[in-house]
């Protein structure tokens, strides 16, 4: 039996945002119909009111009209889903991109100006061929982005912290930062999904809570039931380290880049967001299952 609040696509279903995003969904009285590349083994799949879809389908199943979607992989892949999402007669589409667009495009670090390129990109090609179809876009572009130990951020803090029980800075950390929950930057997702005022708008949405880098490492020590241990270390020291960390696994993402912003301050505001469509992230904490999955 259909839900009252009418069907939702999703692509990037399996993603971080998704595994926060689909019980929200089911939770409102939304049918989902859930796209992603690999097929989910969380206890979401279970949930009523949610079908799976392989994006790997060559032939595209006759269905009823999907107006409403959410787009949650890298925003530059989204052109690969335009025939998707006029298959389904898409009538609002809401992306997520990052205010990495604004924070690497001057990055030093070839890869990261790399991703500011990309974001900027999808970004302009996903609101043209939006303009062209007759369809409402919608642009959400979060910050730093941490939740349920599946990040790339407080999670590769918190297995360095529990691998070396120390944590190395660069001078003082005093670069402020944002972070947002995943679970917040769903909810947005929904949020904007209902309402007119997000439609052709793109918003950066933040953290509720603004604090240092180096409070932000404090606070995934205290999580960790640790006293927080820093070791400042000159910039010539730190890229060699980073050099050598990323042939582990688990930090293969680190670089000097990264290093270098530790001092600089990442800070973008939320306001139209809260404005327009009610947005109100928590405040920096630190459950359990926010800390990286061992």
């Amino acid at each position: 039996m259909r839900n009252n609040k009418g069907r939702v696509g999703v692509i990037g279903a399996t993603s971080l945002v998704g595994e926060c995003l689909l019980p929200l969904l089911v939770e409102k009285k939304y049918d989902v119909v859930a796209f992603s590349r690999r097929v989910s083994t969380g206890a979401q799949t279970k949930k009523r009111n949610i079908t799976w879809r392989l994006l790997q389908e060559k032939e595209l199943p006759k269905s009823d009209k999907i107006a409403k979607w959410i787009f949650l992989a890298p925003i530059w892949v989204l052109p690969q889903y335009f025939p998707l999402l006029l298959h389904y007669r898409a009538k609002h589409v809401v992306a997520l991109s990052s205010t990495s667009r604004f924070s690497k495009e001057l990055s030093a670090d070839r890869e990261e100006k790399e991703l500011a390129d990309g974001l900027k990109q999808g970004e302009d090609v996903f609101i043209s061929w939006a303009q062209q179809n007759n369809v409402a876009w919608t642009i959400l572009r979060p910050t730093l982005i941490y939740g349920l130990g599946r990040d790339k951020n407080i999670s590769v803090m918190t297995n360095f912290i529990r691998r070396f029980s120390f944590f190395p800075l660069l001078g003082e950390g005093k670069g402020l930062r944002q972070p947002v929950h995943a679970r917040d930057v769903a909810m947005a997702c929904i949020a904007a999904l209902n309402t007119e005022k997000s439609f052709n708008r793109a918003y950066n949405i933040s953290g509720g809570a603004t604090l240092t880098y180096r409070q932000m490492v404090e606070k995934v020590f205290e999580s960790l039931g640790k006293k927080p241990h820093f070791v400042i270390l000159p910039f010539w020291l730190f890229r060699a380290g980073i050099f050598h960390l990323r042939f582990l696994p688990r930090f293969r993402h680190w670089s000097a880049a990264m290093a270098e912003r530790m001092n600089q301050n990442l800070v973008f505001d939320h306001h139209e967001a809260t404005n327009d469509f009610g947005f109100a992230p928590r405040k920096f904490e630190l459950a359990m299952k926010d800390l990286s999955r061992i």
